[in-house]
């Protein structure tokens, strides 16, 4: 379930200010970093292995964290490298996250995607994801044929991700009670939706615009 990868954005601690959309301090000093998406390569494997083996980003996540760059490997081989939409987050070039739609595997279902994301726990709170997203609702329906709606299931407890999804101009869609079984524990979770038909918001096209550059 691609929602439950909707996860490592962490809530700023009590006294702490947002930073969802500033930029690390060493980055503004210099100029302004390039946020981009690609599609993964297998050399990017050491910089996967910075996400996939850290506890603190699988938290929310349907996966356990990695212990083996052999598994991370095999993962990127098989599931990452022939999706329709697996893309790399990228600062100045190098992948810090990765964001993905993934088409429900029914046959009549194939019209509605989940969209799932991490990101390295060093570029939390940054404001990263949120452009991430951006850029991906601007650019999904025209790459995935047949896409008609782009889903995120998050969990109840992940406030952050929440935030996330309704800057980003998804539409909250209700609460789903006891909806999954992840880690041992049966959560609910929250839905929201971005339809094909629904006009992106003119801040979402401008920023994409201004990412791509």
């Amino acid at each position: 379930m691609a929602a439950m990868e909707a996860s490592p954005v962490p809530q700023p601690k009590e006294g702490e200010e947002e930073k969802h959309d500033q930029l690390p301090e060493k980055m503004t000093k210099a100029a302004p970093p390039e946020i981009s998406l690609r599609p993964f390569q297998l050399s990017d494997v050491d910089d996967f292995m910075a996400w996939a083996t850290d506890d603190r980003v699988s938290q929310f996540c349907s996966w356990d964290t990695y212990t083996s760059r052999d598994d991370v490997l095999r993962h990127m081989t098989e599931d990452v490298l022939p999706h329709p939409f697996f893309r790399a987050i990228c600062v100045d070039g190098r992948p810090v996250g990765s964001i993905s739609v993934t088409l429900n595997p029914g046959k009549n279902d194939q019209c509605r995607g989940e969209l799932g994301y991490v990101l390295a726990s060093d570029y939390w709170g940054r404001g990263i994801v949120l452009r991430g997203v951006k850029m991906a609702v601007a650019s999904v329906f025209q790459e995935v044929p047949g896409l008609g709606r782009v889903e995120a299931v998050v969990d109840v407890e992940n406030v952050a991700s929440q935030r996330v999804m309704e800057k980003a101009g998804f539409l909250r869609e209700g609460v789903l009670r006891k909806y999954f079984l992840m880690k041992g524990r049966v959560r609910d979770a929250v839905i929201y939706s971005f339809l094909s038909p629904d006009p992106v918001p003119s801040y979402l096209m401008l920023a994409f615009l201004s990412d791509v550059r």
